[in-house]
């Protein structure tokens, strides 16, 4: 898979994709990962690519023509197929099922905007998926952006150590995880669950898997209600 991130702040966001688990992944070519500068497509003598609001209004508006041009030179003029998403609390909720999906596409190119946002036409032009990663507001999409990037990586195949590593994990299959617990077996008086340590394997699934339900409940009834109806379900 290849993953552009279009953006203002392309340091800032090469920084982050370069450590840790995805890091290790664009070095293994598990994924190319690509930070585009829009600055770098101002037609501006100064590298302006914001203006202020038509209408009033307080803040700085990113300008549609310096994002067009760095997205067309990336498509090559619309000849190689990406996938565009807008990150903006306009759109709609992430979630892992997305995740799931958007980890099948060949090529994925990520808008970050900056400031008070970007020029309505350009979204109208381009017609990205707009997504949200909650209902707040940040600086900028660069985070967002980073968010998007490690969720879809992480379901990329050789990203982790094995499918388990996700497949267990909250929300993959609609129930959030089980308690997790390492050594020592007795911290400050409190123990590790004994089904842990027995080495039955068919208990400790069961155990897992009433835990997530159990932790589910309690903590998402929301997701528990969904999870109830598609048990029903099959």
């Amino acid at each position: 898979m290849k993953i552009e991130i279009l953006t203002l702040f392309p340091d800032m966001c090469d920084s982050v994709i370069s450590e840790s688990i995805i890091g290790r992944a664009r070095e293994a070519g598990h994924v190319e990962i690509h930070c585009t500068n829009i600055r770098d497509y101002s037609t501006d003598k100064h590298n302006h690519v914001d203006d202020t609001p038509y209408g009033g209004g307080t803040g700085m508006i990113m300008q549609a023509q310096p994002i067009y041009d760095a997205y067309m030179d990336l498509t090559d003029n619309g000849k190689t197929d990406y996938h565009l998403i807008y990150m903006t609390p306009q759109g709609k909720p992430l979630t892992q099922a997305r995740v799931k999906e958007l980890a099948q596409y060949d090529r994925i190119a990520i808008l970050c905007g900056h400031y008070e946002g970007v020029d309505e036409r350009v979204i109208e032009e381009l017609a990205p998926e707009e997504i949200s990663i909650g209902d707040f507001v940040v600086t900028g999409g660069e985070l967002p952006a980073l968010v998007l990037t490690d969720a879809v990586c992480r379901m990329l195949p050789g990203v982790l150590r094995n499918e388990e590593a996700f497949e267990k994990e909250s929300h993959f299959d609609g129930l959030l995880e089980y308690p997790q617990y390492t050594r020592p077996p007795v911290w400050r008086g409190r123990e590790v669950p004994e089904v842990l340590l027995s080495g039955h394997h068919e208990n400790i699934a069961k155990w897992q898997k009433e835990q997530a339900i159990s932790r589910t409940k309690s903590k998402r009834q929301d997701m528990y209600e969904v999870f109830v109806q598609n048990d029903k379900k099959n």
